[in-house]
């Protein structure tokens, strides 16, 4: 008797089309995904097109959504990877309906979708909340530096920015010089060769810019405005600095720019940055000498001892990356990187209900924007419990923030003054609220919810960038960077979402 085997005959045609439903089990992930975006929001999607239908045909969004959210939480981030996996993956062609988008419309899809994809996380969170997976409880804060798609080797000064612009437009000129000869390659256009050319031309202009010139657009002439010397403290010079800088960086979220592929404009961007970062020390520092001699002419009282003069230099110090400016070098856990500083709260179930973006290397002044970001993404989500304990590891210490939250939300907050790895008190943090942390955190209570921060965020970390290999961004720029971590915890929480799922299910 001959042997018996399973046919396989690839050269079989279908009889009938085959129907996708068979493809996949039914408690497959691709299937969970395409049912939690048929309950999302897609109007910010859909509203990017024309509404009368002309053109060429796009991809349904809802389809391309759906691609992007399962490839994140198969860990595939890479577009051209995204498009191979449409070619020769089951659950891919199931997600796409047997279509192939290559990896160019994929791309541009999340470049042109780009705050629309990072406001789903707030959308995925009521999904999480409407499962039970959200409520009142301890609340984690950390963060944890990926590395930016840039080389630390990139890193340069002012001069040398310069040098490479300069030496950028002799090319320049010469290339000019052996393509227009003798003519310079800049003459004015036939209606502006003319003096009636010109002078119509001017007074259009003229008429123009006095349309859109409104009253009150003056500068203000009192160098510390914009600054409250309150909120500060008494934190000397080095607080208006930093407060300067704070506001440069807040405007630069406000007008974040993609970063270009072109390396002459990623050069003048870069310094741009540097000499917006002078401009900032400039201002600071002049504002702070203009509230000291407010304080010596009205307030003698308030004027604090003598401090030491301060210049800003002529041109701007420190280095910038060029591949990337935004990004920043920072110390990982082992070594330094050319990186961000990727912030997240999560909760006792780790689920992520925050998740931003810094580019400032320490944790410091993170403590309350974060969980302010949190209360927020949970009132979106229709979560009205508050965390009724947020913690947070020794860097977050920030009286200013930790006073904010217990007054103004009522939330308790946890924080050791000192380190994991130092051995007794830190020099000169005794007494007072210091040592008051320091017994609530030894008592039963205390050790039990602080606990609760290495159960709940740090496997989210460790899972995130030691099983799924995420531990470099593929975008350049703070908003692209944004979007793509928050797609990352979206993917998580789906994940934890749909295993939560199947084990309510029962058999």
């Amino acid at each position: 008797m001959a042997q018996n085997f399973i046919q396989c005959d690839r050269e079989q045609a279908f009889l009938l089309p085959p129907s996708l439903r068979e493809w996949l089990p039914e408690d497959h992930l691709a299937w969970f995904v395409l049912d939690t975006v048929a309950r999302l929001d897609l109007e910010a999607f859909f509203a990017a097109y024309r509404a009368d239908g002309h053109g060429r045909a796009a991809y349904d969004p809802s389809m391309m959504v759906s691609l992007v959210l399962y490839a994140y939480c198969t860990n595939v981030r890479s577009s051209r990877a995204i498009e191979r996996h449409c070619r020769q993956d089951i659950a891919y062609r199931v997600i796409t309906a047997n279509v192939v988008p290559d990896h160019a419309t994929i791309a541009r899809f999340q470049v042109r979708h780009q705050q629309s994809l990072a406001d789903l996380f707030t959308s995925v969170l009521r999904l999480c909340a409407k499962a039970g997976l959200v409520g009142s409880g301890v609340v984690a804060v950390d963060g944890t530096k990926v590395t930016a798609s840039a080389s630390s080797d990139s890193n340069v000064d002012y001069d040398r920015i310069a040098r490479e612009i300069i030496a950028q437009t002799i090319a320049t000129d010469e290339a000019e010089d052996e393509q227009h000869g003798d003519a310079r390659g800049d003459e004015l256009p036939p209606e502006l060769q003319t003096e009636a050319g010109r002078r119509e031309w001017l007074a259009r202009e003229l008429a123009r810019d006095q349309a859109e010139d409104e009253p009150g657009d003056s500068a203000p002439t009192d160098p510390t405005e914009g600054f409250d010397a309150e909120l500060i403290g008494p934190n000397g010079r080095r607080g208006w600095l930093r407060e300067a800088h704070r506001q440069l960086e807040q405007q630069r979220w406000l007008t974040a720019e993609p970063i270009s592929r072109s390396r002459a404009d990623r050069l003048r961007l870069a310094a741009g940055c540097l000499e917006d970062g002078l401009e900032a020390e400039c201002r600071g520092n002049s504002a702070y000498e203009a509230m000291r001699e407010q304080r010596r002419l009205h307030d003698k009282r308030r004027l604090g001892g003598p401090t030491k003069p301060y210049t800003p230099p002529p041109i701007p110090a420190g280095e910038v990356n060029v591949t990337d400016p935004d990004s920043r070098r920072m110390k990982g856990n082992r070594r330094y990187i050319q990186g961000y500083n990727a912030q997240a709260v999560v909760n006792e179930q780790q689920i992520a209900i925050a998740a931003e973006i810094t580019t400032a290397a320490g944790d410091f002044s993170q403590l309350g924007p974060m969980v302010e970001t949190a209360l927020d993404e949970l009132q979106h989500a229709g979560v009205t419990d508050k965390p009724s304990v947020v913690v947070a590891d020794a860097q977050y210490w920030n009286e200013q923030h930790m006073d904010t939250l217990i007054a103004g939300h009522g939330i308790p907050v946890l924080i050791p003054p000192d380190g994991g790895k130092r051995e007794g008190e830190r020099p000169g943090w005794t007494g007072g609220r210091f040592s008051f942390m320091r017994r609530v955190l030894t008592t039963e209570l205390g050790k039990e919810l602080y606990g609760k921060r290495q159960t709940s965020i740090e496997p989210v970390f460790g899972h995130t960038k030691h099983n799924r290999q995420i531990y470099r961004f593929n975008y350049r720029g703070r908003r692209a960077v944004r979007t793509e971590w928050r797609l990352v915890l979206i993917s998580h929480n789906l994940t934890k979402l749909h295993r939560h799922q199947l084990a309510t299910a029962g058999p």
